[in-house]
């Protein structure tokens, strides 16, 4: 990469739902509609992350924690929203924008036979839709279950980061659009300063469920290009808690299948050889 590594550090705790992302996306990438339909379990009108849905917004309705009547307004923008329900309980928005992780380890590569999938100078992935022959083979060998084909096409399609908006020096649509800047984007390593200070102030002020979500090298996929602070657990927000590259055993597994073959050959070859001399007795 000749280029410093850029990505995301979504900040879930200042996302307003707004759907901005969303939009700007589609609109930069020319990305078609996707059915616009409710799950008649939340305002979420896109669902999940698919081919024709690059960035999707999360709406995760829940009690308050520790009975708070409301979460604590810390520097940098409020926190989760809150919406008061009737009698004693009372209920929160989480609200998240997820797009694909662009993982350090990317089982995606791994496993496409075309090249279609390549790794950019930013060290993000993305799919050049030209080259793509619609095997599927990266469809689920995606840990996070973001990139998908599209119906009647065939093709793989997911986030690009942009990528030619960074090669003009600008920034991805998505975050140029965001209007609390939960959605930040810049060099990876700045990204998890910054990640990690915000915690510190969350934490000080009173909101101890904060933590980081991929951002760490050393996790299952040598950590994300676009990771998230989050108010609850991953799962919470249908992300898997231990992500873990899906091709990590292939070499192991490619040594013990030639193992295998070696000792298959050897024993045709014993066989062959028995064979040859009982015929020249």
């Amino acid at each position: 990469m000749s280029e410093e590594r850029v990505g995301f550090f979504t900040d879930t705790s200042v996302c307003i739902g707004c759907k901005a992302c969303e939009v700007a996306c589609k609109e930069w990438n020319a990305v078609p509609e996707d059915g616009l339909s409710l799950t008649a379990m939340s305002y979420d009108n896109t669902q999940a992350l698919g081919a024709s849905t690059w960035r999707h917004v999360a709406f995760i309705e829940q009690p308050r924690p520790d009975g708070r009547t409301q979460l604590p307004v810390v520097e940098g923008g409020s926190t989760a929203q809150e919406t008061p329900v009737g009698g004693d309980g009372e209920l929160r928005w989480l609200m998240s924008s997820d797009v694909c992780k662009h993982c350090t380890h990317a089982a995606c590569l791994d496993v496409c036979p075309t090249g279609s999938l390549f790794r950019t100078e930013f060290g993000t992935v993305v799919v050049q839709e030209d080259i793509c022959n619609g095997c599927g083979y990266c469809v689920p060998a995606c840990p996070y279950g973001v990139i998908e084909q599209r119906p009647h096409d065939g093709r793989a399609f997911k986030c690009t980061m942009c990528y030619d908006r960074l090669g003009v020096g600008q920034e991805p649509a998505c975050a140029k659009a965001c209007p609390t800047e939960s959605i930040q984007f810049g060099p990876l390593d700045e990204l998890r300063e910054r990640a990690a200070l915000r915690v510190d102030q969350l934490h000080e002020a009173g909101v101890p469920e904060a933590r980081l979500y991929g951002h760490d090298p050393d996790d299952g996929v040598g950590g994300d290009g676009a990771f998230f602070l989050l108010l609850d657990e991953p799962e919470v927000y249908g992300l898997p808690p231990d992500p873990v590259v899906t091709t990590r055993d292939l070499p192991a597994m490619w040594k013990h299948a030639g193992v295998a073959a070696l000792s298959l050959l050897g024993g045709v070859a014993a066989c062959f050889v028995a064979t040859a001399g009982r015929g020249r007795r």
